[in-house]
């Protein structure tokens, strides 16, 4: 059965990336960057993300064996227009997915087609489209949302979300961009729950896939007084 899911690296106080960049300098010299390449470490040495960017060598470990499923799972992608912006020039002419991608955004576009199997299909009418396509045209396999991570909580706040996978890395950013943060539209005394179904440490970060189970009210059990647990809602 196709699901939707998404994957990101984290620090351990939940940052993606650096501080947004929003200046007129270039971003690989931006605290966002710096951030973001701390957080990633661990995938760009590995073989199998080194491979699919069409670069040699890389560590032949775990962390390369989950990079390489999380590939071969996706059957289509979607993206946010600014997680798109920043990658078309240095993505090339031969993009790491090798399947259609689909982009949420707001300023229409003709397809893209480019080599390898990807194609980049504008979508302007809103996230719950561009996934109804994406499984359309994942042949059965998996629809991966690539980011950024504000869009991923788009996803993640619309019920969208089948499941998430979080590459947590041992270092504390203070500040950033952070994953889950503060507009995911809960009410008060709700949450949003998962379930752990795998967890693969390394030495380097630890990787924990959580099936997402939905919205529910928050429950303050008795603490062992004997009267079950008790809804707050």
């Amino acid at each position: 059965m196709t699901k939707v899911t998404a994957q990101m690296s984290v620090s351990l106080d939940g940052f993606y990336a650096g501080p947004a960049h929003t200046g007129d300098g270039s971003w690989m010299e931006s605290a966002e960057a710096a951030g973001f390449f701390r957080v990633t470490r661990w995938a760009t040495d590995a073989m199998a993300w080194r491979e699919r960017q069409g670069f040699a060598g890389g560590v032949d470990d775990a962390n390369s064996e989950i990079i390489a499923e999380t590939f071969a799972a996706a059957g289509a992608y979607v993206m946010g227009r600014r997680m798109f912006d920043g990658g078309e020039a240095p993505w090339g002419e031969e993009p790491p997915f090798r399947a259609p991608v689909f982009v949420v955004t707001h300023r229409p576009r003709a397809t893209l087609h480019r080599d390898g199997g990807t194609s980049f299909t504008f979508v302007t009418d809103g996230i719950a489209s561009a996934i109804e396509q994406a499984r359309a045209a994942a042949g059965g396999k998996n629809v991966a949302v690539a980011g950024g991570g504000t869009f991923v909580r788009q996803v993640l706040r619309a019920g969208l979300l089948d499941e998430l996978e979080l590459h947590i890395v041992p270092v504390v950013l203070g500040t950033g961009m952070r994953l889950l943060d503060t507009d995911l539209d809960l009410e008060e005394k709700e949450g949003i729950e998962l379930v752990p179904s795998r967890v693969v440490h390394a030495p380097d970060v630890t990787h924990i896939r959580y099936e997402v189970t939905g919205r529910a009210p928050l429950l303050l059990d008795d603490r062992g007084r004997g009267g079950g647990p008790t809804a707050i809602s």
